[in-house]
């Protein structure tokens, strides 16, 4: 039985189902446009085989235009539902309030759609949630931006708004401040929307172009959150993935320095057309190791995202872990990224060579200059903070691993280096990202695989293409 709420709530919650159930069923030709631009965009947050729970669904015109393999829809007013019914025949339909909410199952994706403004108290809405999620599922919400208020005010006197119930106006700062309190972790902020209907394509295009650069002045404000892990680590077996290219006098040092990690870790080293005798190596370092559980192959393909794809192929772990051979990332930091996944605190691990201080020659001023502007890009790009795209120890478990995979479709075989897809899979997917710093050190053996300018400029093209992919959609 859900926990009872207030007096005061439950009579704020009649007068509210009242109000809707005495309310038009059609939406006005505003509330229309500006409810597919919502669709729009949810839909790039959604994958077309999640199941998708509404609360506050109305008579469903938003859920209508969802893709998503199993809809269901739950609000306070029973002439809503059932326009919401006919409207959708195949869906399900609950009339509830969210803050006593009792459903069957669990779902991949909650949304509350310009809702939490009518809710009777927040907290305890979002708190119900939880009994319909799993350790997966991810929670969208849209509201308006107080800015809009009196130009929102302005508009449903003038009869171009409909009318609404008293309601809240909740800042992006209290909204963060719910999610937390009910056990939620918010993973990245956007806003949307600069003209909430078509212009005769104009507003189509300011939406596209201009929104993401003025995200302040913007009607919508989305947050996208996961809940909150509070078991403790899990043991998880290990595959650290070794991409290697004229690294010969590093294969042994690889290994020796390679902690046995969670419930047990394999190497798998996979060999890059080296010059030197880096192959040899390998095959040597491994037959003198058989305590050790290593495999090694040579990649078909070039370049390191290549590489690292090749050995997540044939790794076995449940937590995919990416370990340059140069060793300028030590390997004994990685027990730091084998915790921040297996206890759940986020589930993408990014290392950070900014942080610390390094070696001197550890790496030069320009391409200190460019990972730090590089880093100030993806933090926007991606809404979350990214201090050092570049790092090249990422930390992923399988299963999210396979899920970027199955939608690399949507960015393409794009990036030779292997950082961008995975931060841009991670992103469209909505996983939290952490930065783990590390102390970066200087090579001891070979020089660098990276060509300072020409590798620069591929960057910034792959920059330029996930923009378009991610933020002018």
């Amino acid at each position: 039985m859900p926990p009872a709420i207030s007096a005061l709530a439950r009579e704020h919650l009649l007068r509210v189902g009242a109000f809707y159930d005495s309310a038009p069923t059609g939406a006005q030709w505003g509330a229309r446009c500006y409810r597919s631009l919502l669709a729009h965009y949810y839909n790039l947050l959604i994958p077309p085989d999640a199941s998708v729970l509404e609360i506050g669904c109305g008579a469903g015109e938003l859920l209508a235009q969802i893709r998503a393999a199993r809809k269901t829809g739950v609000d306070l007013s029973a002439t809503q539902i059932e326009a919401a019914r006919r409207r959708l025949p195949d869906a399900a339909f609950f009339t509830q309030a969210g803050e006593l909410l009792e459903l069957e199952g669990k779902f991949d994706v909650i949304i509350i759609s310009d809702t939490l403004n009518l809710a009777a108290d927040v907290q305890r809405l979002l708190e119900r949630l939880q009994t319909v999620a799993n350790a997966d599922t991810r929670l969208l919400v849209n509201f308006q931006n107080t800015l809009w208020r009196p130009l929102l005010s302005l508009a449903k006197f003038a009869g171009l708004k409909a009318a609404q119930p008293q309601n809240s106006w909740l800042a992006s700062s209290d909204v963060l401040n719910l999610l937390r309190l009910a056990g939620w972790s918010p993973v990245r902020r956007h806003a949307r929307v600069l003209v909430p209907f078509s212009a005769l394509g104009l507003g189509s295009f300011v939406n596209r172009w201009f929104a993401p650069l003025l995200q302040w002045f913007c009607l919508t404000v989305f947050i996208v959150a996961r809940r909150e892990q509070t078991t403790g680590a899990r043991a998880l077996t290990v595959s650290v993935v070794i991409p290697a290219r004229n690294e010969a006098g590093n294969i042994a040092a690889a290994v020796a320095r390679t902690a046995d990690l969670g419930a047990g870790t394999e190497l798998v080293f996979v060999e890059g057309h080296s010059r030197d005798n880096t192959w040899e190596e390998i095959q040597r370092v491994a037959a003198e190791n058989p305590q050790r559980r290593i495999k090694i192959l040579q990649q078909t393909g070039r370049g390191k995202g290549d590489a690292v794809r090749a050995g997540f192929a044939v790794a076995t772990g449940d937590v995919l872990m990416i370990l340059d051979a140069d060793l300028t990332m030590p390997p004994e930091e990685l027990p730091k990224f084998y915790d921040v996944i297996a206890t759940g605190r986020a589930e993408f691990a990014n290392g950070v060579r900014l942080v610390y201080p390094m070696d001197e020659k550890a790496m030069q001023f320009l391409n200190l200059c460019a990972n730090k502007a590089f880093g100030l890009i993806f933090t926007w790009l991606l809404d979350q903070p990214i201090k050092d795209t570049l790092c090249g120890t990422k930390v992923i478990t399988r299963a999210h691993y396979d899920r970027i995979a199955a939608n690399r479709a949507y960015f393409g075989d794009f990036d030779p280096f292997g950082d961008f897809d995975l931060l841009f899979g991670a992103a469209k997917l909505n996983l939290q990202i952490a930065d783990v710093p590390i102390r970066y050190r200087e090579r001891t053996y070979g020089t660098t695989n990276i060509q300072r300018w020409r590798h620069g400029w591929l960057l910034l093209r792959m920059v330029v293409f996930a923009a378009r992919k991610l933020k002018f959609v």
